[in-house]
């Protein structure tokens, strides 16, 4: 005897005591570097004005996806974790990354300080986009960049932030037509480049752009300087995500 088929089209129940499908959790965060990418430090070295709005625009094309994936996973592994228990771990994760990475430096001299203060920038934005993420804003929006030039204190205002990444949007695409033009000569470029991520970094990062060349000084600074600049970024983030989190999707209306 065969069993009817289900009327008007509605799927067949499935039987009592059948295996159900497993539960699907977001797939773990893919591997993305601690560090700048070599293409990025090649971007930035090349156009180290907008040394900041490059390293921005990289962020969130992708360490975006990287904080997406990982608050799905969160969520799915935590369900009744807030959005304020998400965002003290991703602090938490970053604080410790940012004071690692002023301790382990092996580089010395201008070069060693230009590479701490663009992973410290480079970990800063890797916080703020989980930050965003575990308040319910999108980490993948290109928003974002402009919300980490404003909180890193690049620009002041999100109207120059927006104006800066556009001519850095720019400038990438015409350098990958045409190539690079500079001439400067390596030591000139590699101090604007520190500077500029310095300042995105924090104003105490800068500090290790100059101490760095003193034995034994660089590791103490960078390491206080790292987490004290990250946990005011930190603070930043958290209050701006907080009041902004989620009110971009309105209830629906009442017909």
């Amino acid at each position: 005897m065969t069993d009817s088929a289900p009327a008007d089209g509605q799927p067949t129940q499935p039987a009592a005591g059948a295996p159900q499908p497993p539960t699907v959790v977001p797939a773990p965060p893919q591997e993305v570097p601690e560090a700048p990418p070599l293409k990025l430090w090649d971007r930035m070295r090349e156009d180290p004005q907008y040394a900041p709005e490059h390293l921005a625009l990289e962020a969130v094309r992708r360490l975006g996806p990287e904080a997406a994936q990982w608050v799905a996973r969160a969520r799915a592994e935590q369900p009744g974790a807030s959005a304020e228990a998400l965002a003290e771990q991703a602090v938490r994760k970053f604080v410790n990354h940012a004071r690692l990475s002023g301790a382990v430096s092996g580089a010395a001299g201008l070069p060693g300080a230009v590479i701490d203060v663009g992973v410290l920038a480079w970990t800063q934005a890797r916080m703020v986009l989980h930050i965003a993420a575990a308040y319910g804003v999108d980490p993948t929006h290109a928003d974002r960049a402009t919300d980490l030039l404003v909180l890193q204190k690049v620009h002041k205002v999100a109207e120059s932030a927006r104006l800066a990444l556009g001519v850095a949007a720019g400038r990438e695409r015409a350098g990958a037509l045409f190539g690079s033009g500079g001439q400067n000569p390596l030591g000139k470029v590699m101090l604007r480049l520190g500077v500029r991520l310095a300042q995105m970094a924090g104003v105490r990062a800068a500090k290790r752009v100059f101490a760095k060349v003193v034995p034994g000084a660089a590791i103490i600074l960078g390491t206080w300087a790292n987490s004290s600049a990250t946990k005011d970024l930190a603070a930043r983030s958290r209050a701006l995500y907080r009041q902004h989190g989620g009110a971009a999707v309105p209830e629906p209306r009442r017909p």
